[in-house]
């Protein structure tokens, strides 16, 4: 299998997208998820931008890595001054780490009106910038920014750049396509045209600024391409970079490239998870590979034709890259449906069991009643197992109380909860505070739960949805409240139906806790096995 060097910059381009913001404790867990799944390089940050950047270069020292190697970010000397007088560039050397990646101008427009500097210059900046850190002993990375536009615009200036850094020594030149705009037919030919005229490795940067990103980055491998960069799960300056969730699989699985470590694939799909569990956004739904509904199917003919065939309607098994196939209970879906469901907690139950029959019918009976289980597996699989006999209750709730407070002490706090719990003959009462009703009921029950289940320490909303089923009713209207949950690596959903939305949210609070709480029994009982 021909090798692909992935490089991941989600630690620093994915640090310039919206609303993200990493602690340096942040970065070093993302920085133990990529290496762990056996991504080649990651992109650690600019240690000459800010503090904490500096903080992080410093602490990651004291992580040992198995596969990857860690680089610094910054850019080439400035105009006019000496390489080593540059304090960006001597702090590329306090990071300390193997590798160095500098991006340098290779469009004249940038270097004439940007940076406001000659286009001899230019070329003197990147040559004296690589130089000094080859002499140092550094890896060099050259990122050749907005290089595609470059080429456009005058392309013996743009190629001149690249030969300018392979003469200087740069082990990898990264064609950056900067702005997003391009096609994939252009980087194509664009690509194969640097083969010709580069002899050093040449590398894929682009960015999703016309939905092309990952699209690009294929492209530069088929036309010769040996490194790819990206940020993990896509986010970053604007509208993101290539997504390297989905560049991975496509050419791992699909062309036949090594990107990670073969046995690692399965791993791909957790690692999303992680990573946007730590940069605290949800995993887009619909991401190829990695999302929840990536491998989903809900129209009765396509959960029939998996059943019978997979490769009918998936083009890869779900498990290669750790996620998992899911059938959606829903109006469109028959019978096969809930089959396939029970079987996975009760293998030797068949179509024409009576406690299918009983299933179907309880389901009717809820639905009737406004609940919907096509986006809440946690409440349909733990209604299965009481159908099945395989449930017990983890806890008895003894009794609970909600108390809102107009106008709140607090901008922050506006009800406080009291909640009474029984488990195992032993009693636990407890009390929290929270933004609103429902945030204080769920912070009672989790703090009261913790004394006997430390694992739900972990656990967390990541959605909450309120759907009125009866708007005539006006405020008398019954309510479905669905949520979403995650431990960190697993999510799952739960739903609550009432005329009460705190008695709904608990309906669908308690199933979302025990949901968990089985997982972990048969996770522990498998690894016991």
């Amino acid at each position: 299998m021909k090798k692909i060097a992935i490089f991941d910059s989600t630690l620093r381009d994915g640090a310039q997208a919206e609303s993200i913001s990493f602690s340096v404790a942040d970065k070093l867990k993302i920085v133990s998820t990529l290496d762990e799944l056996g991504v080649g390089y990651i992109e650690a940050g600019n240690p000459g931008s800010n503090p904490k950047d500096l903080e992080f270069f410093t602490e990651v020292k004291k992580v040992t890595l198995k596969n990857a190697k860690l680089a610094a970010f910054g850019s080439t000397r400035r105009r006019n001054i000496k390489v080593e007088e540059d304090s960006n560039v001597q702090s590329l050397l306090v990071a300390d780490t193997p590798v160095v990646v500098i991006f340098g101008k290779t469009w004249d427009f940038h270097v004439t009106d940007i940076i406001k500097t000659t286009l001899e210059e230019n070329l003197c900046m990147i040559d004296e910038t690589i130089r000094f850190l080859k002499a140092k002993g550094k890896e060099v990375i050259f990122d050749a920014e907005h290089f595609f536009d470059g080429y456009k615009n005058n392309q013996a200036y743009a190629l001149k750049t690249l030969e300018t850094a392979q003469k200087a020594g740069a082990d990898c030149i990264v064609l950056c396509e900067t702005n997003g705009g391009a096609f994939p037919d252009e980087v194509i030919e664009i690509m194969s045209d640097v083969k010709e005229k580069i002899s050093c490795e040449i590398g894929i940067h682009t960015h999703n600024d016309t939905g092309m990103g990952v699209a690009n980055s294929i492209m530069a491998v088929l036309a010769g391409a040996t490194h790819v960069q990206g940020t993990f799960i896509g986010f970053g300056e604007r509208c993101g970079n290539a997504n390297l969730s989905t560049i991975i699989p496509n050419l791992q699985l699909k062309r036949g490239y090594q990107c990670i470590p073969e046995e690692n694939m399965v791993k791909l799909t957790l690692a999303a998870r992680r990573i946007a569990e730590i940069a605290n956004i949800s995993l887009g739904e619909h991401m190829p590979y990695v999302g929840k509904s990536a491998f989903t199917h809900k129209a009765g003919m396509h959960i029939d034709g998996v059943t019978k065939a997979p490769i009918s309607f998936e083009h890869v098994v779900p498990d290669s890259v750790g996620n998992e196939r899911r059938f959606l209970m829903s109006e469109v879906a028959g019978r096969s449906t809930i089959l396939e469901k029970v079987q996975r907690i009760a293998p030797h139950i068949t179509k024409d069991d009576a406690v299918t029959g009983q299933i179907i019918a309880r389901i009717k009976e809820l639905e009737h009643k406004g609940y919907q289980f096509e986006g809440a597996d946690g409440t349909f699989e733990l209604l299965v197992r009481k159908a099945l006999g395989k449930y017990r209750p983890f806890f008895d709730l003894e009794e609970f109380k909600t108390i809102g407070e107009e106008p709140s002490h607090s901008k922050e706090i506006s009800s406080s909860a009291i909640i009474k719990v029984r488990v195992d003959g032993k009693v636990e009462m407890t009390a929290a505070e929270g933004e609103g009703p429902v945030n204080a009921l769920d912070k009672a029950l989790r703090k009261a739960l913790e004394v006997f289940y430390p694992e739900l320490k972990t656990v967390h909303l990541t959605d909450y949805k309120v759907r009125v089923l009866d708007t005539k009713s006006a405020t008398a209207a019954k309510v479905r409240v669905l949520i979403e949950s995650t431990d960190g690596e697993d999510y799952w959903s739960t739903v609550g139906v009432s005329t009460d939305i705190i008695e709904a949210s608990w309906i669908a609070l308690v199933d979302s806790i025990e949901y968990k709480l089985i997982k972990d029994i048969e996770k522990r009982f498998k690894a016991y096995l």
